[in-house]
């Protein structure tokens, strides 16, 4: 029924169902229409990661029109945030979403496809966009008694700096939050489903470049020079040995994967002098994390020293593990049992990483998993297009949270 009615109607559908909406359910069919449009033009102009700058003016003009208290722009890079103050003392509560696309060229056949070559939203944060945008609406139309509402759009998400640019940014102590609540849909889980447990969310990530650097010498001649092509091509084929445990629910899991290489110049004359090989180190927690990377540091030195070569190691996209604080995830589950949403359990953490953990450092931050589908293309595909459906669902949620976090609206 999601993906054959309008995203408003599907929504109304599913809670004539069983689900609860309650007097502050989501916007109307024909608002959610109009955010489903808006989210579509996020979409054929996608920016990554650092250059959100025309992403975050269609944010602020948005924004605008629901009357916040303070917008403010330039946080952390390209951040936007809309504060919306009640009349009373109150928790100040953010709700945080993600500017930023990938550079991946996108394959669907959407009539609203990427309009930019080699660049596309195919992790929906364009669809977290929108579900924000959505609970800026309502706020707009319930206007907070006491408290505080912030609603931040986080650039940069996708290579783990956002989060930490916007919390150095000086301006962020004006709207720290008590509670930081967030969302990420997640292909795999039944479309609509929640995932939600404390602890653990999303696993800490890093990715680890290595150079190696020899000589280089004639092709006809390769004895005469030191090519790290033998210790590269043994690195590859032993980095299962630092697997361990079968999913992130296991304390000990830790993967490292290997994203490229790189050997040599394109040419058939010369045996290569240097090559790359980057690669992405994943655990449960930070302190395995620690472990992990002084292994595999020992390791890559041992292979370079073994072959007389050179080594360089440098770290790029760290991610923090993203753990979520009791109290704030009881706060969010409230919100989930209100709206009458299916949830599941053993998702939790994720495998993939997230910035939102940085948060936590900050606040009683808490994220939740909303299912995209159990067919849907995973996230990253180059065929994976955000389900509009999730839209009203994922108001609905965080309008609660807001309330059940001790902002109280009319």
């Amino acid at each position: 029924v999601f993906h054959k009615l309008g995203a408003g109607v599907a929504y109304e559908t599913a809670v004539a169902r069983g689900g609860r909406p309650g007097r502050h359910a989501p916007l109307s069919a024909d608002q959610i229409d109009q955010l489903v449009q808006w989210r579509h033009a996020l979409h054929r102009a996608p920016e990554v990661s650092g250059q959100e700058k025309l992403t975050a003016q269609t944010v602020s003009d948005a924004l605008r029109a629901t009357r916040p208290d303070r917008l403010m722009s330039g946080l952390g890079g390209h951040g936007v945030a809309a504060i919306y103050r009640g009349a009373h003392d109150g928790p100040r509560v953010m709700i945080r979403c993600e500017l930023d696309a990938l550079p991946i060229l996108e394959r669907g056949d959407v009539p609203y496809a990427s309009m930019r070559d080699g660049i596309a939203h195919v992790c929906g944060h364009d669809g977290h966009m929108a579900i924000v945008l959505g609970v800026a609406q309502w706020v707009a139309a319930h206007r907070p008694r006491c408290g505080e509402i912030v609603l931040l759009f986080q650039p940069a998400e996708e290579d783990g700096s956002g989060a930490r640019a916007v919390i150095a940014d000086p301006r962020f102590a004006q709207i720290a939050p008590k509670y930081a609540f967030a969302l990420h849909n997640m292909p795999g889980l039944p479309l609509g489903a929640v995932a939600l447990d404390a602890g653990p969310m999303a696993c800490p990530s890093r990715g680890l470049r290595a150079v190696f650097t020899g000589r280089a010498a004639h092709a006809s001649t390769p004895h005469t020079g030191l090519s790290p092509a033998q210790a590269m091509a043994q690195v590859m084929q032993a980095l299962d040995q630092f697997e361990r445990g079968a999913a992130p629910q296991d304390s000990t899991f830790r993967r490292v994967t290997l994203t490229h290489a790189h050997l040599g110049a394109p040419t058939f004359g010369v045996a290569p002098a240097q090559g790359e090989l980057w690669m992405t180190l994943r655990t449960q927690h930070d302190d395995a994390m620690q472990g992990l990377v002084q292994e595999v540091e020992a390791f890559l030195a041992d292979k370079a020293r073994a072959y007389g070569l050179q080594i360089e190691i440098t770290f790029e996209d760290v991610f923090a593990a993203c753990r979520n604080d009791e109290a704030a995830t009881d706060l969010l589950q409230a919100a989930v049992t209100q709206c009458g949403a299916l949830q599941v359990s053993g998702a939790l953490p994720m495998r993939a990483s997230e910035d939102f953990g940085e948060f936590g450092a900050v606040a009683q931050a808490a994220m939740l998993l909303l299912g995209a589908g159990e067919g849907h293309p995973a996230l990253h595909d180059q065929y994976y297009d955000f389900p509009d459906a999730l839209i009203p669902i994922g108001i609905d949620i965080l309008t609660r949270a807001i309330q059940a976090a001790g902002c109280e609206c009319d």
